[in-house]
C-alpha cells in the first residue's frame, strides 16, 4: 500500500504520517526528514537543500527525485510507504508514477489535509524543533514536559526553525498554492483522492486517516 499525504505546510501530515507508520508498519518517508539529515551533516546535498529551505521555496526536483529512487529501493518499503511531503509538484508526480510503474507498483491512495491560511500561520509559528534529533513542538497543541528541552533527547533549546518564521511562512504558502496544489486535481482524476478537514483535532484526524485503510 502506498499513501501519498498532500497537504499544505503545518497541516499535520508529518504527525498522521506517524501514527499511521505505527498502525500499519510502512515506512514514513518525508523529504523534510532528510534533508534536515544532510544538512546536520553537511552534505553536498544538505547544503544545496538549505540554500532553498531557508527562503521557503522548494528543493529543485532533480535533487528530490534522485533522493526518493534511492529510498524506495530499499527493503523496508517492499509491502508499502507513506509518502510525507512529497510530491509537491506536478513533474514529480509524473516521476513518481513512472517510477512505480517500473516496478509494477503505484500509489494506491492520497490522502489531502485541507486547512485555512490563517490556521497555518498560528500552527507553524508555535512550533519548536529539536536540533539534535529534529523533534517538533508546538507551544500550544504539543508543548515538551520541560521548557525549552527535547521530550526525546533531553537536548536544548528548543528552536524556531528559519522556515517557520512569518515572512518564510508566507513564502511557503505562496510557493504551495502556485506548485503543489495543481496535485489535487491530478490524483482526484485518478480516483485516489481522500480529502480530510486538518482543523479538526489530532485525535479526529488520525480516527478519519486510519479509517481510510
Amino acid at each position: 500500500m502506498i499513501t501519498v499525504f498532500l497537504g499544505p505546510p503545518g497541516s499535520g501530515k508529518g504527525t498522521q504520517a506517524q501514527l499511521l507508520m505505527q498502525a500499519k508498519g510502512w515506512p514514513q518517508l518525508s523529504t523534510g526528514d532528510m534533508f534536515r539529515a544532510n544538512i546536520k551533516e553537511g552534505t553536498k546535498l544538505g547544503l544545496e537543500a538549505k540554500s532553498y529551505m531557508d527562503k521557503g521555496d522548494l528543493v529543485p526536483d532533480s535533487v528530490v527525485i534522485g533522493m526518493i529512487k534511492e529510498r524506495i529501493a530499499n527493503q523496508d518499503c517492499n509491502s508499502g510507504f507513506i509518502l510525507d511531503g512529497f510530491p509537491r509538484t506536478l513533474p514529480q508526480a509524473e516521476a513518481l508514477d513512472l517510477e512505480l510503474k517500473g516496478l509494477g507498483k503505484q500509489v494506491d491512495k492520497v490522502i489531502l489535509f485541507e486547512i485555512s491560511s490563517d490556521a497555518l500561520v498560528k500552527r507553524l509559528g508555535g512550533r519548536r524543533s529539536c536540533e539534535n534529533c529534529g523533534a517538533v513542538f508546538h507551544l500550544e497543541a504539543a508543548p515538551p514536559k520541560n521548557p525549552d528541552t527535547c521530550d526525546k533527547c533531553g537536548h536544548l533549546p528548543l528552536v524556531l526553525r528559519k522556515d517557520d518564521q512569518p515572512e518564510v511562512i508566507e513564502n511557503r504558502l505562496k510557493v504551495y498554492d502556485e506548485l503543489t496544489s495543481p496535485l489535487v486535481g491530478y490524483f482526484e482524476a485518478q480516483g485516489k483522492m481522500l480529502r480530510l478537514d486538518a482543523a479538526q483535532s489530532p485525535s479526529e484526524v488520525t480516527e478519519k486517516v486510519l479509517g481510510a485503510y
